[in-house]
C-alpha cells in the first residue's frame, strides 16, 4: 500500500481518509444538537424567549451552552424573540387625595432609590394599565413581588376604580404571598391608589403604603416594566374578540410563562416560581434544623 501511495504522491493518511472517510466532526455534530435544542426550545416558548432567556433555560434543562452561541444560531435560523413598542399609560392624579403620612419607603439610607428584597412578600409594587379588546377596554392591576419579580396578585375589571387595585393585593393575601405585618406596597400616586378605599384595605390588612415624588417616573418602573414585557412578548401581537378572551390569555400569560417559565434576573436567572419555592423549602430546612 505503501508503494501506490508513493506512486499516486499522496500520504498514506489521506488515503486511508478517502478509503474510510469519516462522519461529521465532533465539533459539528456538537453544533446540530445545539440548533436543534435553541429551535425547539424557541417555537416551544412561542417566540416569547430571547436570547438571554433561552440560554438560561436551556442551561437549567442540563444544555451547556453561552449567550453568544444562542445568538449566533438564532441569527444563522432569523430567529428573533418577538417584540413591539409597548404603549404606556399616564398615571391620572387627584389633587383632594390625602397622602401627606404616605412615605417612600424605597429609599436606602443615602436616599438612593433601593427595590429589592430577600425575603418574599414584604416589599411589594403594583400598578395599571390598559389592554384594547374588541368589547372595549379592559383593565388589569397587578401586585410584584420584588424578591423574585413574580405577580403574586392580579385583578381585571371593566373599570379602574380603586377596587380592581384592592383585588389585586386581596388575591396576594389569600394565596399566602403577604408576610404577615411587615409589607410595604409601593405605587404611583394614582387615584386608585390613593382613594380613601384603597388606604382602608391597606390599613385594615397590616400593608404600609409607599409612594415615590409626583411625576418622577422611576419610582415606579419596576411595576411598569411588567407591563411592557406582557405588552411587547405576548398583547401587541394577539387581537381579542372579547374581554373573556384576553382575560384568559393574560392568566395564561402570568402564570403559563412569566411566572414559572420565564427566567428573572431578580430571581437569580431563573423563574420566579422557582425562586419562591426555594426559599420556602430552605426556610423550612432551617426550622427543622
Amino acid at each position: 500500500m505503501a508503494w501506490l501511495c508513493r506512486a499516486l504522491n499522496v500520504s498514506r493518511a489521506s488515503f486511508y481518509r478517502w478509503r474510510n472517510p469519516a462522519g461529521p466532526s465532533p465539533r459539528a455534530v456538537r453544533h446540530e444538537e445545539l440548533v436543534t435544542a435553541v429551535t425547539e426550545l424557541y417555537t416551544k416558548e412561542s417566540g416569547r424567549a430571547g436570547r438571554d432567556q433561552l440560554t438560561l433555560l436551556l442551561n437549567a434543562s442540563g444544555v451547556r451552552v453561552s449567550a453568544p452561541t444562542v445568538g449566533a444560531i438564532m441569527r444563522e435560523h432569523g430567529l428573533r424573540a418577538i417584540r413591539t413598542q409597548a404603549w404606556k399609560k399616564t398615571t391620572l392624579q387627584d389633587p383632594q387625595a390625602k397622602t401627606a403620612h404616605i412615605e417612600n419607603h424605597m429609599l436606602d439610607p443615602e436616599g438612593k432609590r433601593d427595590f429589592n428584597s430577600t425575603v418574599p412578600g414584604t416589599r411589594l409594587v403594583g400598578d395599571i394599565t390598559y389592554l384594547r379588546t374588541g368589547e372595549g377596554w379592559l383593565y388589569l392591576a397587578t401586585v410584584i413581588d420584588l424578591f423574585s419579580g413574580m405577580v403574586i396578585g392580579w385583578s381585571m375589571a371593566e373599570h379602574m376604580r380603586a377596587s380592581l387595585c384592592t383585588a389585586a393585593l386581596r388575591m396576594a393575601r389569600n394565596h399566602g404571598h403577604l408576610a404577615g405585618h411587615s409589607v410595604i406596597f409601593h405605587s404611583d400616586r394614582g387615584t386608585q391608589y390613593t382613594s380613601e378605599e384603597f388606604q382602608k384595605w391597606c390599613g385594615t390588612n397590616a400593608v404600609t403604603q409607599s409612594m415615590g415624588k409626583v411625576g418622577v417616573c422611576w419610582d415606579n418602573a419596576v411595576a411598569e416594566n411588567f407591563f411592557s414585557h406582557l405588552k411587547t412578548e405576548f398583547y401587541h401581537h394577539n387581537r381579542f374578540g372579547s374581554r373573556l378572551a384576553a382575560r384568559t390569555a393574560v392568566m395564561d400569560y402570568i402564570e403559563g410563562w412569566y411566572n414559572r417559565r420565564r427566567p428573572n434576573r431578580r430571581a437569580g436567572g431563573v423563574p420566579p416560581a422557582t425562586a419562591h419555592a426555594a426559599h420556602h423549602t430552605s426556610a423550612q430546612e432551617s426550622l427543622a434544623a
